[in-house]
């Protein structure tokens, strides 16, 4: 890992542990073992990190949440495995997110005080909704979800419940209680099913 990566990476754990505002730079120098000179070398600022520990995480959660989604066909599934490894592979994965999950951290933090930054990681949250209502869209369409399914609530209540299940394992680290809050999720999409 060269120089750059390893500010991004420590100050992306640093981040979801103690949230941006209250990680210093020099605490983030420290700990990624550089100089103030090799920080400003990759970085103009705190807010330029940011974005890079932004777009980093988003890459992360991309390849752990969407992990095996291309393989499957039914779009219901898709979204079963979503949740699975959501709970599994993302919200578990203390080598990258030892807080929790970062952009809950970032949005709870930065809503108020810095909302052009908030702006990016709410792109997240759109695009996550999205791509669940587009799943419940298609099952929809083929057949696999009840007539009476109402895409938009159905959306809502997966994507809350994701939301709701991240906010609750980042505070009590109980994964007996993450599995609980995620099956349900999951026995929910399997309830809509035809």
């Amino acid at each position: 890992m060269n120089n750059k990566d390893t500010i991004i990476h420590e100050a992306q754990k640093l981040f979801s542990l103690n949230g941006y505002l209250n990680t210093g730079i020099n605490e983030i120098i420290e700990i990624a073992g550089t100089s103030k000179g090799g920080f400003y070398n990759h970085f103009a600022s705190k807010e330029d990190l940011f974005h890079e520990v932004l777009t980093e995480s988003q890459r992360i959660w991309r390849e752990q949440v969407l992990y095996l989604i291309n393989d499957i066909d039914s779009p219901t599934m898709k979204i079963t495995q979503m949740l699975e490894n959501y709970r599994d592979r993302y919200l578990q994965d203390e080598s990258n997110f030892p807080g929790g999950c970062i952009f809950i951290t970032f949005s709870v933090e930065l809503d108020d005080t810095h909302p052009h930054l908030i702006e990016a990681v709410n792109k997240g949250f759109v695009g996550l909704k999205n791509m669940l209502k587009q799943y419940l869209a298609e099952a929809k369409e083929i057949g696999e979800l009840k007539e009476d399914v109402n895409i938009n609530r159905a959306t809502e209540l997966i994507f809350n419940g994701m939301i709701g299940s991240s906010v609750f394992y980042g505070a009590a680290k109980s994964k007996i209680g993450l599995s609980r809050s995620i099956n349900s999720l999951i026995d929910y999409v399997g309830d809509l099913k035809a």
